[in-house]
C-alpha cells in the first residue's frame, strides 16, 4: 500500500546553488547520502521541525553516466520524480507494472538514506511521470 509522499526529487548539476535557494524558502538540510547504483548524490531538505515529513530531494550526478545525466542534458534541471513511501516494495512495484508503469529497476536498489530501498518506475502517458517507490527497513540490498 502507498503510505504517503516521501519526497519530491529535483535534478540539478549545481546542488550548492539549489541548496541556497531551498534555504531561502526556509527549508533545512536534514539528511544526505549517495545512491551508488544510480551515480547520484542526494540531499534531503525539510521545513524546520518537520524532519519526518515530505522532503525536497536535490539529486546531482557524482559520475558520468549517472541516472540524472539524460534529464540534465535534455529538459534540464527541475522536477525529476515523486517518491512514495510504501509498506511492501515488491508488491507495489508489481502492482504498478501490471497497471502499465514501466519498470526501470529489475530489483530494489539501495537508496541514499540508511535502510532505504527504492524502485523506479515510469509512466510515459499522460504526464511522463517518474515514480520512486521507497521502503525503509532491514532488507537485503543489491
Amino acid at each position: 500500500m502507498i503510505l504517503g509522499v516521501d519526497h519530491v526529487g529535483l535534478a540539478t548539476a549545481d546542488p550548492a546553488r539549489a541548496a541556497a535557494q531551498l534555504a531561502l524558502l526556509g527549508l533545512t538540510l536534514t539528511d544526505r547520502g549517495t545512491a551508488d547504483s544510480y551515480g547520484v548524490a542526494c540531499e534531503f531538505w525539510n521545513l524546520p521541525g518537520d524532519a519526518g515529513g515530505t522532503a525536497i530531494e536535490l539529486v546531482s550526478p557524482v559520475r558520468s553516466g549517472s541516472a540524472v545525466d539524460g534529464r540534465l542534458s535534455g529538459p534540464g534541471p527541475g522536477l525529476y520524480h515523486i517518491a512514495f513511501s510504501v509498506d511492501d516494495l515488491e508488491h507495489e512495484a508489481a502492482r504498478l507494472r501490471a497497471a502499465g508503469f514501466l519498470a526501470l529497476d529489475a530489483q530494489p536498489c539501495r537508496g541514499a538514506r540508511p535502510g532505504m530501498r527504492v524502485v523506479f518506475l515510469y509512466l510515459p502517458e499522460p504526464a511522463e511521470l517518474l515514480v520512486e517507490l521507497v521502503h525503509y527497513g532491514p532488507a537485503p540490498l543489491r
